[in-house]
């Protein structure tokens, strides 16, 4: 594995990192999810075996069931993970949620995490998104108590603007963003790549499969489960996701050519946009675990990169990545 260094800090996690959500939520079946446990506490552990050393989960996910998930492997393995975690979304009674960026949430939502992951601090705490009706200084400022509490190492921003971004750092250095970002997405370019990099934030990419799409694997929207997240997002409906596919089709044909995955190449890509790129591809299966992983292996040269993105600029893609009410909640 090869390792990158956290924005400003010294600690090195690993290129590729390993997304947490889909073990406990969001991607298939609730059921299915739950009953193959045993599968995500083994891709966890060899995660570890691989040099995969930066996990990333949040307290959304499961409500809280995705950190305790976590918790099993960190009570024998703590000093051996970089553990990220997220705050923000409370859950109304009837299962919808809202954004609460509130000091007083957050540090109950730091002590609630804490407890639930079983460790006495978190390595990068995240907040999960901008709140419109909380200062972002305040926000921050409530968060940097939480490392002088020794409660929290390092900060994070999670879909937020640039502004958002420079009012955070004059607070408390940020050491990350985290936001959408794929061969899918790429609205991260302009303006909020360019201050992460002139403040010298880490890019942290989740989703960088295009919630699976760029992997081929998916060849039809049916073969969604009925609880599947993914059901609600334009991408993966109706027409757009016939058009996705088309991208999806070109880029494999050129992955088979580089004797790699369409998954691979797609994780190679984001990883020669830069040295503080850092994609946290999800998984729940040692399988394309083992392939992601290997991705950060994988070079590609100038040739390759025009190649890539002359397939994009031919196929465009269809469908924003989220809901119209989820996209209120970025880049904030």
């Amino acid at each position: 594995m090869q390792y990158r260094k956290l924005g400003k800090t010294e600690a090195s996690i690993s290129a590729i990192g390993l997304g947490c959500m889909g073990m406990s939520f969001a991607y298939g079946d609730p059921q299915e999810i739950a009953a193959n446990e045993h599968e995500s506490l083994a891709t966890l552990e060899l995660a570890l075996e691989l040099g995969v050393n930066f996990w990333d989960t949040a307290d959304m996910y499961g409500q809280g069931a995705n950190e305790v998930l976590l918790s099993k492997i960190l009570a024998t393995k703590r000093d051996k993970v970089f553990l990220a975690t997220k705050f923000g979304f409370r859950f109304n009674e009837d299962n919808s949620y809202y954004f609460d960026g509130s000091p007083k949430y957050l540090k109950q939502a730091c002590e609630a995490s804490l407890k639930r992951l079983g460790t006495d601090v978190i390595d990068l705490y995240y907040a999960h998104r901008i709140d419109d009706k909380v200062p972002v200084e305040d926000m921050v400022g409530a968060m940097a108590e939480l490392v002088k509490e020794g409660k929290v190492r390092y900060l994070g921003l999670s879909e937020a603007s640039a502004a958002s971004i420079r009012k955070a750092y004059a607070v408390h250095p940020i050491a990350a963003l985290q936001t959408e970002y794929s061969l899918f997405s790429r609205d991260v370019e302009g303006d909020i790549l360019n201050t992460t990099r002139e403040l010298g934030v880490s890019l942290v990419a989740y989703s960088p499969l295009g919630r699976g799409m760029s992997t081929g694997t998916l060849t039809s929207a049916g073969q969604l489960a009925d609880g599947d997240f993914r059901k609600n997002l334009p991408r993966f409906q109706g027409g757009n996701f016939e058009q996705n596919l088309q991208t999806v089709e070109a880029l494999g044909a050129f992955a088979k050519s580089k004797g790699i995955t369409t998954g691979q190449l797609s994780l190679a890509w984001l990883l020669a946009q830069g040295d503080d790129i850092i994609p946290i591809p999800g998984t729940k299966r040692r399988k394309y675990l083992q392939e992601n992983a290997a991705a950060a292996d994988i070079q590609l040269d100038a040739q390759d990169l025009a190649s890539i993105e002359a397939i994009l600029q031919k196929n465009q893609v269809a469908g924003e990545r989220y809901s119209e009410g989820g996209m209120q909640l970025v880049n904030r």
